[in-house]
């Protein structure tokens, strides 16, 4: 039976464990009483699941993470015990097995003890997965990027106005003291008026030759629901990730799962570039791709391993994002000095996390005018499902940001075609620059374009 088949009454069935969250003893939650406290499922077990996203949860006195989802059951049990055994030390008796666990995201979303999502999966399931949580009444974090395609990032930005729900696109850059301090400077006019920003990422994709054979379905692992609204394909290991295993997985080198570093990087680096430009709801007005390397797409690892594109914005302000091996930064550049963030690659020991033109630039800017807010990702998301605000970097913040790196991803697929773009309107007049904006294929029926009442 394919996922698009299963039945509610079928899914329903796939929690594991279906007894409801223990009740911890009043001096485990701090501050906050359970009817102050949000109650967290994580959807997505993986590397980036089951620690960078979980663990700031567990460190919150105001959250209980209450359930776990993953279609690989190693994966799920690790994480489940892991919660488990995080409260299990301010238990009665030291035992603790309130943390549900369910095969099937849907289960997951319909219950209604869950407030809120952390959404975790492999890249193609971003955006289907948030709008479904969206559309079941639930606040929805979703790891960076937060779409393969720029039709679908609309899709869920759109819709998650639309119901009212909070969003996060987790990238945890807005929260860098050195990327704040640089964004702040030109913000507050320290280096005159901008002119061109220069981001960079690091070299990290490889390629790999073709793969026929199909390797056996671990025990444990749903392929199937894995795929999702992908196209069919058999099991080949190379694509997805090694069983009982948290290393980098395959997928984030094989396209129609992911795009590579074009945009999984390019969601920090140009997410601070479009802060520091005051581009949080807009776009590029024209891009073209000017180097790249683009393996055969029959490669198993197939994604871009190399990248140089200029982008020009309707204030005049041109961008040149780029592979920058191990230098990884934002520059801005103005008409009276620049100013440079480094993430990593700084030259030498002496070179500082935030350098500038002058040392001027940078001085006193703890009481300058414009002060960017400086929540974590998690914090902001949390404050902002109990005050219903906007996050720093909600759906649309994240979707503009993706979108920019996926155009440049256009200009490599078109070999280098310069692209007109209405931010907007979110058009190009060339057609196959708009097919390109969508997925090629959905298979079932994973990502329903019709809001629903």
């Amino acid at each position: 039976m394919t996922p698009a088949r299963t039945t509610r009454r079928t899914f329903l069935k796939a929690a594991a464990c279906s007894a409801a969250p223990l009740i911890l003893p009043a001096r485990a939650w701090g501050q906050n009483a359970p009817s102050k406290r949000v109650n967290v499922g994580m959807i997505g077990c993986g590397r980036w699941g089951s620690k960078t996203n979980l663990d700031p949860f567990l460190k919150m006195d105001d959250v209980t993470v209450a359930a776990v989802c993953d279609v690989d059951a190693w994966r799920m049990d690790f994480t489940q015990k892991k919660i488990n055994d995080h409260y299990a030390k301010a238990a009665p008796g030291g035992a603790y097995k309130g943390c549900k666990a369910y095969a099937d995201f849907r289960a997951l979303l319909a219950d209604p003890s869950i407030d809120a999502v952390m959404v975790s999966t492999c890249d193609h399931w971003h955006v289907p997965a948030a709008l479904a949580a969206v559309r079941a009444g639930k606040d929805v974090s979703v790891e960076k990027p937060i779409s393969l395609s720029i039709e679908e990032g609309r899709l869920l930005s759109s819709e998650a106005k639309r119901l009212g729900r909070v969003t996060r696109n987790d990238s945890e850059f807005r929260g860098d003291p050195r990327m704040r301090k640089a964004a702040e400077a030109v913000l507050n006019g320290r280096i005159g008026r901008l002119k061109r920003v220069v981001t960079t990422v690091p070299a990290g994709d490889v390629t790999a030759p073709p793969v026929t054979a199909a390797d056996p379905i671990p025990a444990g692992f749903n392929h199937d629901l894995w795929l999702g609204p992908c196209p069919d394909e058999p099991y080949i290991q190379r694509r997805v990730h090694d069983p009982m295993k948290f290393e980098r997985p395959h997928w984030m080198r094989v396209l129609g799962h992911c795009e590579g570093m074009i945009t999984n990087w390019g969601a920090h680096l140009n997410d601070i570039a479009h802060m520091a430009m005051r581009m949080d709801e807009s776009g590029p007005v024209w891009i073209k791709a000017k180097r790249w390397e683009l393996p055969p797409r029959e490669n198993v690892w197939n994604v871009l391993t190399d990248f140089d594109i200029d982008y020009r914005y309707a204030s005049g302000v041109e961008l040149n994002y780029k592979v920058g091996g191990k230098q990884v930064y934002a520059l801005f550049e103005g008409e009276e000095g620049w100013v440079k963030a480094w993430y990593m690659g700084k030259p030498d020991k002496n070179t500082p996390d935030v350098e500038a033109s002058d040392p001027k630039i940078l001085e006193g800017l703890d009481i300058a005018a414009t002060k960017l807010p400086a929540w974590g990702d998690k914090e902001d998301f949390i404050r902002c499902v109990k005050s219903r605000g906007r996050t720093m970097q909600d759906a649309e913040v994240g979707h503009r940001t993706c979108s920019m790196c996926q155009l440049g991803h256009l200009s490599v697929q078109l070999g280098g075609r310069a692209i007109a773009w209405d931010p907007q309107q979110e058009q190009s007049p060339d057609p196959d620059v708009m097919r390109l904006t969508r997925r090629p294929a959905w298979r079932g029926n994973w990502l329903d374009p019709h809001p629903h009442a």
